[in-house]
């Protein structure tokens, strides 16, 4: 097993569901993507190294979500727990993946590391803005087995 880069992570509050209206179970009221929604979605995601959810690292937050219906984007920053965190492409392919999955095509989606909380922030953004790069890690059985279980829905 390899070492934990993090082995003692700051553990922070989950926020409170959201509680549902009539009209958001209702199918026929059209309602925009918002940032809580976004958030929703990826919340939950596993953190590679620990048994915790991204949002429990403060890894995701929904301050730091941007939804543009208009033009149909989401941009999220994501912040690694240390500034040298080995993990932080995989989290940020992890979080767009989970996207991707669960939005709309119409939608761009982009995912970036929070400025100034990671050592290699620009390498780490060029890599998950590239297609191609994208498109080829995903096609990597290991890695995709690794995302999967990242984003995988926890049992209750």
């Amino acid at each position: 097993m390899t070492e934990l880069e993090n082995i003692n992570p700051h553990v922070y509050r989950k926020c409170e569901d959201r509680r549902l209206t009539k009209d958001d179970e209702n199918d026929d009221v059209v309602d925009p993507f918002d940032e809580r929604e976004i958030f929703d979605l990826i919340r939950n995601i596993n953190d590679p190294e620990h048994p915790l959810t991204l949002e429990e690292l403060h890894v995701l937050e929904q301050s730091l979500i941007k939804v543009d219906n208009e033009k149909s984007t989401v941009k999220v920053l994501f912040t690694p727990t240390i500034p040298h965190c080995s993990m932080a492409t995989l989290i940020g392919l992890s979080i767009r993946v989970k996207l991707l999955r669960a939005l709309p095509p119409r939608f761009k989606v982009s995912v970036e590391i929070n400025p100034g909380t990671h050592a290699s922030e620009n390498a780490v953004n060029k890599q998950l803005a590239d297609k191609e790069r994208v498109a080829a890690a995903l096609e990597n059985s290991h890695l995709i087995e690794v995302i999967n279980q990242c984003i995988a829905v926890p049992m209750e």
